[in-house]
């Protein structure tokens, strides 16, 4: 006697999620705290190395013109060689700079590395959000998105506890506090890669723990949803000039520019509070929580009640709001309560997002139009790392630069409406 295909689908969706997701979170929670450590080193590297305000800017910045540059090449890669192979290549690849970077001697080989940081992490994120196209249904995805992106807010909150615990070993073995933060935190990605090369199965095909049953209802469910197109590799790049790529490209910038914005600058702003650098990296733990919650919440809503433009928008609005506030209120208290605010709100969107670029786009095309989107939208990183300095230099406030994301906020937010307008009226790339 069959399986109810209700169960069927609990049942395959349930092990596919236990076998997959504690190892991609993992692996972003790694990616995530070696992207971000320099956050944290900046506290004692900008005088070590005599770097201003804006070279720190522009080095840490570089990091997204690596990624831009390869981002979309490295998913049709993985298209091609699949994720096994790829991911532990990306995992060992990036480990090695970032250990590199704890012996960075000038402001050159600092630029340099954080280039190559973000060309060898370059198809990670996007290759995930890939790879769960061929393992879930449509109505599954966001909620799998926010489960992997909460791997970025623990990968702040761990990373906000150690940062500054590792900048209190200044001085052991004749090692910089912030060396050991670039030391310690790229470890785990060297030594992950042989695991992920081992574990990692390719696709549902490759994988022995899931039964036949299951595999057969997924590989049916998939190529239904994909109304029986063909996995094809040529041409797959021109997915990247499609306009609904395109358009979902220039909308996402906002959303990295003041999530970037935000994570980058805000150890700096509870530094301004007066704190030292161990009691700032766990006061900087708390807006991390906050954003794990989020990232749970929104997907899971959307889901139950119908994805709308409000789970992606409204988010982006708050988020605008609370950074606006945070320099207007009074007193350290409210303004950190602001930014807590915003940090979850600024996140919570990206899930439902995440689900728009497969109801139109599949196979290798879904390879190579969601790296566009996240190789251009990340180019908000790049802008973010310039703007807050120069916004902070011209300023002299470490909290004025939140206006000026705020403002790129709101615009994203209203914008968010045009788009899911415009896919509404399209179909599936042909």
């Amino acid at each position: 006697m069959s399986e109810p295909s209700g169960d069927l689908e609990r049942a395959t969706v349930g092990r596919v999620t236990r076998r997959l997701m504690p190892l991609f979170c993992l692996m972003y929670l790694i990616a995530y705290i070696d992207r971000q450590n320099v956050s944290y080193a900046k506290l004692d590297m900008v005088q070590a190395l005599g770097l201003s305000e804006a070279a720190y800017g522009l080095g840490a910045s570089l990091f997204f013109i690596g990624y831009f540059l390869f981002e979309a090449p490295s998913n049709l890669i993985l298209a091609r060689v699949g994720a096994r192979v790829w991911f532990a290549r990306i995992m060992f690849s990036w480990g090695l700079v970032t250990l590199a970077l704890g012996f960075t001697q000038n402001a050159a080989m600092f630029y340099v590395l954080r280039f190559l940081l973000g060309a060898t992490e370059a198809g990670f994120f996007p290759g995930v959000l890939y790879v769960l196209t061929l393992w879930y249904p449509q109505a599954h995805r966001a909620r799998m998105v926010g489960l992997f992106m909460i791997a970025s807010a623990l990968a702040n909150a761990v990373g906000a506890a150690i940062g500054g615990l590792l900048l209190g070993m200044d001085g052991f073995l004749d090692l910089a506090g912030w060396q050991w933060v670039f030391l310690v935190t790229g470890t785990p990605a060297v030594l992950l890669a042989p695991y992920v090369l081992w574990r990692l199965p390719d696709g549902p095909h490759q994988a022995r723990w899931l039964p036949d049953v299951e595999k057969s209802w997924l590989a049916a469910t998939l190529a239904a949803e994909r109304g029986g197109e063909v996995d094809d590799h040529r041409g797959a790049w021109k997915a990247i000039f499609d306009s609904r790529v395109l358009l979902l490209a220039g909308l996402y910038i906002g959303m990295p520019l003041g999530a970037y914005g935000l994570s980058y600058w805000l150890p700096t702003i509870v530094k301004s509070f007066g704190v030292s650098n161990t009691v700032n990296g766990f006061i900087n733990v708390i807006p991390w929580l906050f954003v794990a919650v989020a990232l749970w919440f929104v997907p899971r809503h959307a889901a139950r009640h119908g994805a709308s433009a409000w789970h992606i928008a409204g988010p982006v609005l708050l988020a605008a709001v609370a950074l606006s506030l945070s320099v207007i209120v009074p007193g350290p208290a409210l303004k950190f309560a602001m930014l807590c605010i915003a940090a979850p709100a600024i996140f919570a969107a990206q899930p439902v997002f995440w689900s728009l670029p497969p109801s139109f786009l599949s196979g290798p095309k879904a390879a190579a139009g969601i790296a566009a989107i996240n190789a251009v939208g990340n180019l908000g990183g790049f802008i973010a790392q310039n703007l807050v300095p120069v916004v902070r230099d011209a300023t002299g406030s470490n909290l004025a630069p939140m206006l000026a994301l705020a403002a790129v906020l709101l615009v994203t937010s209203l914008l968010i409406f045009v788009a899911m307008a415009k896919l509404k009226r399209s179909g599936p790339l042909g």
